[in-house]
């Protein structure tokens, strides 16, 4: 553990007038951003440290933590101050002086606060989570944490499943947090003592605290029949939170160097493979003039010249091309960009394409598989033909750059399906060439298939690394000389994150060893060390195969049951078994499937998909 040696924030401003001369990119480390939130820090009953567990260049623009910053910021019994992890050579320099990390605001030790609340969002930052916990001077295990130190709060889409995290966490949120979290606060002020705060908030919808709730008791046929079927319930708002009133704009480039707006929560179409479609649901829509009065604001505040429009499917927004014509009339004096997130097929349009007047960029489309029998088992209702009449339409209004997403690995995949893959996009590229010759561009990224928890294929096995490994071969082969420019991630980083996204609390231990042995930044590629999580794992005689390579039983019980999404496990391995039959399920905005969901918001999707929607039910 880092030295907990209490350093106040002179001492802490002393330290970096010097070490800031030593280490690549200092902005990362000095705060006083434009539109920073500076309080007293006398003034206030309760201070809340918002952390993201990777360095300041990919966590600053995380909506979320943006979200809660202003959020808190704005009650005045509350402060949220920010920080990230430190690269490798500022955390040198930090431990060796036996400097703690502390906040880019008022360069207070997180230590010092009273909730530190992690954003995790995916599996890979884990080991990050522990060494900023650990570099903060707090116990990386809750059970050896006392009164002096901070309520640590974990929130993001890899906390609905916990278990490989929960010995380090002593409060999850599940589920959208931003009405939850300011809420917690309200609740713990009134207490100074550790077991006092968590039992004021365990009673909300989506906590979950280890230490209060006995899964294995919840496991337990016979004793859950008797306490009533207890769960642990998301929580689901009805509405999207404002987004931040002031954005901040950062110090140094990161990689989302813009105005975003989220105009869209969930995702109706049911891709099988896709957790996000599966959690955020129902589907929630901001208004148009919401949308345009943030937009307003944000630019007013901030000087950025490009918008970003946030969604999973940002195509299926019902007033897509009112907005879109909105933003380029009153922005179009300003000189302001306009981005937009991977498109669907399904839901692309002529008319989408005619209120793009800018030709700058690049389109996102996802077919994420080459044939029809892979795309009914995941359930992507699309032709070949959709496809190539997509880009060509693309093409033909004078864009020239088209990136194509593709999932490989998916249960039943074949490798003539992988060939197709390669087909499919030679007919693209020679469609772009018939509009724009030579400046036809396209980009094919392929991710491997992982399954995780909350989805109809939380059941299956990852294909082998053998499989895979002569699928990377063929799609190497196939693109060769082909003028397309191929990517896909590593295979030590797809089977990392397989082995923690289903993985139990026995994991946790393997968490633990690998990141005393030095596992950090997993998610970089050129910094995650497989051999490393092995030895880690074998340390611990646990095979981590099982949790990635492994079918599961349909009537097993799976570490995450006790997380009711609002889905219905009975939903999900209904779908499932559709996958297996090459069978389609309807979008749920044009035909309630009864996934669960309706039950609890029944309200909230009928306004969404029309007072008919469950005449089927």
């Amino acid at each position: 553990m880092n030295d907990p040696t209490v350093k106040s924030p002179q001492e802490i401003m002393h330290f970096l007038d010097t070490a800031l001369f030593n280490v690549e990119k200092p902005g990362r480390y000095v705060g006083g951003e434009f539109n920073q939130i500076v309080k007293d820090w006398n003034s206030v009953k309760l201070k809340a440290a918002l952390a993201f567990p990777d360095i300041y260049d990919i966590g600053f623009s995380n909506l979320g933590l943006n979200i809660l910053y202003d959020q808190v910021n704005h009650e005045n019994e509350f402060l949220a101050e920010r920080c990230f992890s430190v690269w490798e050579d500022m955390e040198q320099a930090m431990r060796k002086a036996g400097m703690p990390l502390y906040t880019l605001e008022s360069k207070h030790p997180v230590k010092d606060f009273d909730v530190v609340g992690i954003s995790i969002p995916y599996e890979t930052l884990y080991t990050n989570t522990l060494n900023l916990i650990d570099l903060a001077g707090i116990p990386v295990f809750s059970k050896e944490r006392s009164d002096a130190d901070p309520i640590i709060i974990a929130g993001g889409h890899s906390t609905f499943n916990p278990a490989p995290m929960s010995p380090f966490m002593d409060v999850f949120v599940i589920g959208d947090g931003e009405d939850i979290f300011p809420e917690i606060l309200r609740r713990m002020m009134v207490f100074s003592g550790r077991e006092e705060r968590l039992h004021s908030i365990h009673d909300l919808p989506g906590i979950y605290i280890p230490a209060l709730f006995n899964v294995q008791r919840h496991f337990n046929v016979a004793k859950k029949q008797e306490e009533g079927n207890a769960t642990i319930v998301k929580h689901i708002s009805t509405r999207l939170p404002m987004p931040p009133r002031s954005p901040l704009v950062p110090n140094i480039d990161t990689t989302h160097n813009r105005i975003a707006v989220e105009v869209m929560r969930g995702c109706s179409h049911g891709c099988r493979f896709c957790q996000a479609g599966f959690i955020t649901r129902p589907v929630r829509e901001r208004p148009v003039e919401e949308i345009m009065a943030s937009l307003r604001q944000a630019i007013k505040q901030t000087g950025y010249d490009e918008i970003s429009l946030l969604s999973l499917s940002i195509s299926d927004y019902s007033d897509i091309q009112a907005l879109i014509m909105q933003i380029n009339q009153e922005f179009k004096g300003l000189h302001v960009n306009l981005s937009l997130p991977s498109l669907r097929i399904e839901s692309f349009s002529e008319e989408l394409m005619q209120s793009l007047n800018q030709r700058k960029g690049n389109f996102t489309l996802a077919p994420e598989s080459a044939t029809e029998n892979m795309r009914r088992t995941i359930n992507k209702p699309i032709s070949d033909q959709d496809l190539l009449e997509t880009a060509e339409s693309i093409f033909q209004k004078g864009w020239t750059s088209l990136k194509l997403y593709f999932l490989i690995g998916l249960p039943g995949e074949s490798l003539e399906d992988i060939q197709h893959i390669i087909d499919l996009c030679k007919r693209v590229k020679a469609t772009g060439k018939r509009h724009v010759g030579g400046r036809a561009r396209i980009s094919i990224s392929i991710n491997t298939f992982i399954p995780k928890c909350h989805t109809p294929f939380q059941w299956a096995a990852m294909d082998s690394i053998e499989n895979v490994a002569e699928k990377h071969r063929m799609l190497r082969e196939g693109f060769r000389n082909s003028g397309m420019i191929l990517s896909f991630p590593s295979m030590d980083s797809s089977l990392l994150e397989g082995w923690l996204s289903r993985g139990d609390e026995s994991v946790a231990q393997a968490i633990y060893s690998a990141w005393k042995a030095g596992a950090k930044f997993d998610a970089w590629q050129d910094k995650l060390d497989l051999e490393r999580w092995q030895s880690a794992f074998a340390e611990h005689a646990s095979d981590p195969f099982t949790f990635s390579h492994r079918e599961r039983a349909e009537n097993e019980v799976l570490p995450w049951d006790f997380i009711d999404t609002g889905v219905s496990k009975q939903y999900l391995l209904r779908e499932y078994q559709r996958s297996k039959q090459n069978e389609l399920t309807k979008d749920c905005r044009l035909n309630c499937q009864a996934c669960g969901i309706q039950t609890t918001y029944d309200l909230l999707c009928r306004d969404l998909v029309g007072e008919d929607s469950h005449a089927d039910l």
